[in-house]
């Protein structure tokens, strides 16, 4: 099974199966309005603006299941991103990416890309970071999964790793797959 085997259900109510994101490097993203971590919805923007035409394309997934920090409804989530931080890649209806309610993309990632994966020293998982995961649960807020353009899960970032600090990493993916 890939990743473009799955779909969800965008925060418009409009379903989007990831089948057409296929041959596009994806950066998938829990996310939470009410974090300490959320200003990096600002560079994940920056981020989907700068390489969009190249191939990139990010997936929000918001969820409540850290802290209570994403309350809103669907709609307000989508407003809240729009407003504050200009959001313009696709966001989700809210999710679970723990537990019996998972959603199915994140039950996929989480095994292709487990807390004790191997990660390069370009900064996809710092020694630090590497502390707070003690299972292939989600951790956190802001936990990043890059896929490549074949679909191939190819890193998992903890939460405090800043998108900016991933672009290395993202541009050398569009460039090995063009």
């Amino acid at each position: 099974m890939s990743i473009y085997s799955f779909q969800t259900t965008l925060s418009n109510g409009e379903e989007m199966p990831l089948e057409t994101l296929k041959g596009d490097v994806l950066l998938i993203v829990n996310t939470a309005s009410k974090c300490g971590l959320t200003p990096q919805y600002e560079e994940l923007e920056e981020l989907y603006k700068n390489h969009k035409e190249k191939g990139l394309q990010i997936v929000g997934f918001p969820c409540d299941q850290f802290g209570g920090q994403e309350p809103g409804t669907d709609e307000e989530i989508s407003e809240f991103c729009s407003v504050n931080y200009g959001v313009s890649f696709p966001l989700s209806q809210k999710i679970e990416v723990n537990g019996e309610n998972a959603h199915p993309i994140y039950e996929h990632l989480r095994s292709k890309a487990p807390a004790d994966a191997e990660f390069d020293e370009a900064g996809a998982l710092q020694k630090e970071d590497r502390d707070m995961l003690e299972s292939s649960d989600i951790q956190w807020n802001f936990t990043k999964f890059l896929v490549d353009r074949k679909g191939n899960v190819v890193h998992r970032f903890a939460p405090t790793v800043k998108p900016k600090a991933m672009e290395q990493i993202i541009e050398r993916l569009l460039e090995e797959s063009r």
